[in-house]
């Protein structure tokens, strides 16, 4: 059997194969402490719930537009407004399901083969997965110890092929956060170069120092350039819901909603109308999540930071933070040799039950993720063992 050669190209996403490790141990009744996949611990709030049951209750489970119901759309549209200013129709939004569909959907619509794509390093894993899934050229962009891209670093990745850049904060996987000035100088560059913007806001509820700033209501001129992807998993702890959503000038918007009335349809009807309730109720439980996950941040930097050859900076949103290894490479544990950061986690799921993310799924191989959405306690005693472990090299 021949099968799509394209499709054998892309790689499975390295965080949840951690992840699947981890729980696979945890199944077996280990101790596991995993710092892996990235989603609050939280449960769903419960208005959102109900909304879901009262939903169901009325046997609202039938087909919606393909591109999301109009109540949500609009709701969607006034969020943005209300926090950015940004003048959106629901007719500008599409809804799909989950921020990776989403992603999926903008490439989808904007790439033609050989379209490259500007990715700063470090990035989420399915970014350039996601690219070539669509016939486009990821192109990775190196940063500096910021580990944020300059307008400098991109204009010298641009060329004649340039496409789009894939702009991502607060970011998933260092928790960096872009400030005015550093967005204003990159939209001077894209729209210099007439490059369109996809702009990955998910996390954008969960910044603890300074404001989140999306680059789209900077000027009307870079609104126009610019693809926000947003969505409810983070923000609402419903990653499982799968409801994710793009805002965009109408020609993309009618071309991602026609694209995804043939590949999926509508996204699922119950949790639409719990996106609904997510909107424009209560907001007590997203200012709850993010006061918990600013106080684990810096408990787990604090940790980091006192182990010898370990360090890590404080990220400014989402819940991740990148921990550097670079001190501990190229010692053994048991015999096993510490040369990657691949190695590392492995290494250290084997002999401490203690899961973590490699950098090279990033593009920073001295690097490992830890996402803190998980609980202080298992914080502390999953530092202990990395502690111990590193103690333990040779």
């Amino acid at each position: 059997m021949v099968l799509s050669k394209k499709a054998l190209e892309i790689a499975p996403s390295m965080t949840l194969t951690i992840d699947a490790m981890a729980k696979k141990l945890k199944q077996e009744g280990r101790d596991v402490v995993g710092f892996g996949a990235g989603e609050p611990d939280f449960d769903t709030p419960e208005n959102i719930r109900n909304a879901a049951k009262k939903a169901l209750d009325m046997g609202l489970t039938r087909y919606t537009p393909a591109a999301g119901m109009p109540e949500l759309r609009s709701a969607i549209a006034q969020r943005f407004y209300d926090k950015y200013g940004l003048s959106y129709e629901p007719e500008d939004i599409v809804v799909s399901n989950g921020g990776k569909h989403s992603l999926f959907n903008v490439f989808a619509a904007i790439l033609n083969p050989g379209d490259e794509v500007l990715i700063p390093v470090p990035y989420w894993v399915t970014y350039p997965e996601l690219v070539r899934m669509s016939d486009g050229v990821p192109v990775f962009v190196q940063t500096g110890p910021s580990l944020k891209a300059t307008a400098d670093d991109i204009r010298r990745a641009l060329t004649s092929k340039t496409k789009a850049l894939i702009l991502n904060t607060p970011s998933n996987p260092c928790g960096t956060v872009y400030t005015r000035r550093e967005l204003e100088e990159i939209a001077e560059v894209a729209l210099e170069a007439d490059i369109i913007v996809v702009s990955d806001e998910i996390y954008d509820e969960l910044v603890y120092d300074g404001e989140h700033v999306s680059i789209a209501s900077l000027s009307p001129a870079i609104k126009e350039n610019t693809i926000v992807v947003n969505g409810l998993s983070k923000t609402y702890a419903m990653t499982g819901w799968r409801i994710g959503y793009t805002a965009s000038n109408r020609q993309v918007a009618k071309v991602m909603a026609a694209y995804q009335s043939q590949a999926t349809s509508n996204p699922n009807s119950i949790a639409q109308y719990a996106g609904i309730e997510a909107l424009r109720g209560p907001q007590d439980s997203v200012a709850q999540m993010k006061q918990a996950f600013d106080r684990r941040r810096k408990l787990l930097c604090k940790l980091i930071n006192d182990i010898d050859g370990l360090s890590c900076e404080m990220p400014g949103g989402a819940f991740y933070v990148m921990m550097n290894i670079s001190g501990i490479k190229g010692k053994t544990y048991d015999g096993m040799p510490i040369n990657t950061s691949l190695e590392f986690a492995e290494a250290l799921l084997k002999h401490t039950l203690t899961a973590v993310v490699p950098g090279a799924a990033f593009g920073a191989d001295d690097y490992v993720r830890l996402s803190y959405a998980i609980k202080d306690e298992n914080i502390v005693k999953g530092l202990e063992r990395i502690k111990q472990f590193v103690r333990a090299l040779k």
